[in-house]
C-alpha cells in the first residue's frame, strides 16, 4: 500500500486559519440601492453554499499542494563482495585482422555478464587513449557500446598502449576499494611517445592497480618483455593468447579471484505529487470565478 508524507505538514495550519476566516470574517459589498427603480438589482454577489464549497475545495487543494506530497522507496544495497576493475583494449588497425576485435569484444562482454556486483570501467586505445565509460555499476551501458565500437573508432595507424594505462589508472584517483585491477588487452607495442612507460607504470601502482595484460595474436606482434614488465611491478599477471580457447581461458580465471567487501548503503528515493492537487486546486479557482460571474451578472 503506497504511503503518502508531506515535505511541509506545517502548511495546513493555513487552512485552519482560512476556515476561522470563513467563519468569522464576514465579506463586505458596496452597493447602490434606487428604490424607485425596479428591474435593477443591487450588483453584489451573493454567497450561496456552491461558492462556499468551491472556495473551500480551491483552499484545500493549494494548501495539499504547498505542503507537497511525496512517496518514498527506500533502496538498500546488499552486502556483496567485488571489484573495480578497468577494461583497456586495444582498437587499433591491427586488431582487424582476424576479426580480433569482434572476438575481443564478445569474450569481454561475457565477462561483464559475469560480474554483477563489480564496478567496471572501459578504455579504448588506438592513435589516442580515452575513457568510453568510467567506473560504474550500470552494466548495460557498457555492454551497448561494446556493441557499438569498432576498430579506427580512436584512430588506425598507432597504438597509445602506455597512454591508455596512464588515463585508466586515473579512475581510481578517488577510489576506497580495496580491490582494484586494470585488464589491458593488445596486440602491438607502444608507437605514441605521449606518456613514458615508467610514468604509466608509477600512476598504477600510486593507486594500488593490479594490472593483468593479455597479449593477443603472435609473439611478434607485441613486446612480452614490456607486457610482463607492467604486469610484475603493479602485482598483476602477463598472458599470451594466439587463440580464442586460450583468451577465454584467460578471462575465466580473471573472474575466479577472490572478490573484496562492499559495504552495505541505503538512500531514499523520493517522488513528488504536488502536480496534481495544484492543478486540481487551479481549476476549482477557475470555476469559482466563473459561478462568481454568473451570478453577479444574472448570465
Amino acid at each position: 500500500m503506497m504511503q503518502i508524507h508531506f515535505e511541509y505538514p506545517w502548511a495546513f495550519a493555513l487552512l485552519a486559519i482560512y476556515l476561522i476566516c470563513m467563519k468569522f470574517c464576514k465579506e463586505r459589498h458596496d452597493r447602490l440601492i434606487f428604490p424607485r427603480l425596479k428591474g435593477v438589482g443591487s450588483g453584489a454577489f451573493k454567497s450561496g453554499w456552491i461558492s462556499d464549497l468551491l472556495k473551500l475545495l480551491t483552499a484545500l487543494l493549494l494548501v495539499i499542494a504547498l505542503a507537497s506530497p511525496f512517496k518514498s522507496d527506500k533502496v538498500v544495497f546488499e552486502r556483496d563482495k567485488g571489484y573495480e576493475i578497468s577494461l583497456i583494449l586495444d582498437a587499433s588497425g591491427s586488431m582487424r585482422e582476424l576479426n580480433k576485435f569482434s572476438i575481443v569484444k564478445g569474450i569481454v562482454s561475457q565477462f561483464v555478464k559475469q560480474r554483477p556486483h563489480d564496478k567496471i570501467g572501459l578504455t579504448i586505445f588506438a592513435d589516442f587513449a580515452y575513457v568510453a565509460i568510467p567506473l560504474t555499476y550500470d552494466k548495460k551501458s557498457i555492454l551497448r557500446l561494446l556493441k557499438r565500437i569498432d576498430v579506427g573508432v580512436a584512430g588506425m595507424q598507432r597504438t597509445a598502449l602506455y597512454e591508455a594505462l596512464f588515463l585508466s589508472s586515473k579512475l581510481f584517483a578517488h577510489s576506497k576499494a580495496k580491490e582494484k585491477l586494470a585488464i589491458l588487452l593488445t596486440d602491438g607495442v607502444d608507437n605514441t611517445d605521449t606518456i613514458p612507460l615508467q610514468v604509466a607504470i608509477n600512476t598504477a601502482k600510486k593507486y594500488g592497480i593490479k594490472v593483468y595484460v593479455i597479449g593477443v595474436g603472435s609473439a611478434g606482434d607485441y613486446n612480452p618483455q614490456v607486457l610482463e614488465m607492467i604486469a610484475q611491478e603493479t602485482g598483476g599477471k602477463f598472458y599470451e593468447a594466439d587463440s580464442v580457447a586460450k583468451l577465454q581461458a584467460i578471462y575465466k580465471e580473471i573472474d575466479r579471484l577472490e572478490k573484496s567487501e562492499i559495504k552495505q548503503g541505503s538512500f531514499v528515493k523520493k517522488h513528488y505529487y504536488f502536480y496534481y492537487p495544484l492543478g486540481a486546486g487551479l481549476l476549482t479557482l477557475l470555476l469559482y470565478l466563473l459561478y462568481r460571474k454568473r451570478s453577479r451578472y444574472g448570465i
